[in-house]
Order: structure tokens, then sequence, then C-alpha cells
């Protein structure tokens, strides 16, 4: 076989390879979203996502002191935001993530990941939002946000994120 035939027959399955791949669809039931409307509503949201206005709207994360998972009176406003954008978008479920800094153990920062998740996810509740259509993940200190060793970057890497999903 010689190098062009070679050469051709990969570019030919890379080709084909590429052709077979579809883009997600958004919307489906534990897909992220990211339409360009406001579930419920039909209201345009602009250019951006879903998941970027509940951003603005509410803020996506709330923070923990360290070895904690005792919900901060600013962490409680911002998921209070989130519930009551929540509640006014009732197609619209979210997984609350416990994050962790890179401190620790492992399987103790799954656990907190777990506790700050819970955590979060219990005030959502108690301002209305159904436990239905919550869902609590914890990835210890397997994502961090923020790169470094010090306290500043720590302080990022200890959080609750709550990301939409379709219900």
């Amino acid at each position: 076989m010689n190098i062009v035939t070679k050469y051709g027959a990969i570019f030919s399955c890379l080709f084909a390879l590429a052709a077979c791949e579809s883009a997600p669809e958004t919307g489906t039931t534990g897909d992220v979203l990211t339409e360009n409307t406001t579930p419920g509503t039909g209201d345009s949201v602009g250019s951006s996502t879903m998941q970027e206005a509940f951003n603005q709207q509410a803020g996506d994360r709330v923070f923990f002191a360290l070895d904690s998972s005792v919900v901060t009176s600013e962490g409680r406003a911002t998921l209070e935001r989130q519930a009551q954008w929540l509640n006014q978008n009732p197609s619209v479920a979210a997984v609350v993530e416990g994050h962790c800094d890179e401190r620790g153990t492992r399987e103790y920062n799954l656990a907190l990941g777990e506790r700050r998740g819970n955590a979060a996810r219990d005030v959502l509740v108690a301002a209305g939002v159904s436990p239905a259509r919550l869902t609590v993940i914890s990835y210890g200190k397997e994502r961090a946000a923020v790169m470094g060793s010090d306290e500043q970057s720590w302080a990022q890497n200890r959080r609750a994120v709550t990301v939409l999903t379709a219900q």
C-alpha cells in the first residue's frame, strides 16, 4: 500500500466518523440546559445560556469555611435567590455539586463535599423547591475551580455549585 492510499484511507475513516457525530440535544432528562429561552415563559435570555442567566440572576455557588458544611448568611441569600428562580421555572431541575479544597484525604473530601451539597439542597428545599427536582453529588477535591495551594485558592474551591438540568 503506497503512502497516498494509506493516508487516503485514514482521512476517509476520519471523515466518516465526523459525519456520524451529532450535536447533543438540549432539554432532555439529565442534560445540562443550554437553551436560549427561560423555561415555562418562552422569553429569550439573549445570547446567554439558561445556566448563564441563572448565574447572573441568582448566582450558582456558595462558599464554605474550612472543614465546614454550614451555610453562611451570604450563602443562604444566594440559595434563596436560586430557589426563587427555580420556583419560577418548574420544568428545570438541578444538580447541587459539593466541592472541597485539595487538603485532606480523598475519602474525607468526598464526604465533606456530600455534606456541603446536602446543606445547600436543604436550604433550597426549605425555600420551596421540590426535593424531587434536586440531586446532590460530591466531587470532593477532584474538580478545583482555582488551581493553587494558598488560602485564596482553597477558599474558592470550598463550595457548592448549582447546575441546571432538564426535569
